[in-house]
């Protein structure tokens, strides 16, 4: 695995202990669709929630959430759309982003409710 990828994983697992501890369940992990990869699919009560996560080790950039351009919003629901139609889900539905800042030892986590216009 290279080491983008690891760090990836690294932010996913701290994102899912995360959504955890605020009673979110536990679905499904780096779904690929022809669109691209869902990082987590989990529940929050009823409700399927499919979270991008972001992080960053820097925030030169800016802040990670910033990462997740209208561009990207697109392809994220797009792969969210197959996702359904594959699992003939009828029920609620949305799209939440965690935004990680890691950086030395301090961890800094923003989560982002209902993201996405239609989701």
């Amino acid at each position: 695995m290279h080491a983008r990828a690891r760090i990836g994983r690294h932010g996913e697992r701290h994102a899912e202990r995360f959504l955890a501890q605020s009673g979110y369940r536990s679905s499904a992990r780096n779904v690929r669709t022809p669109f691209g990869e869902i990082d987590l699919i989990m529940w929050d009560g009823t409700c399927l929630v499919f979270i991008e996560v972001k992080l960053r080790r820097t925030l030169r950039f800016g802040p990670p959430e910033t990462a997740v351009t209208p561009q990207k919003l697109v392809r994220i629901q797009r792969a969210i759309a197959f996702v359904i139609a594959r699992r003939r889900w009828v029920g609620p539905y949305r799209l939440d982003i965690v935004a990680i800042s890691h950086r030395r030892r301090a961890v800094d986590i923003a989560h982002f409710q209902n993201c996405a216009v239609g989701v």
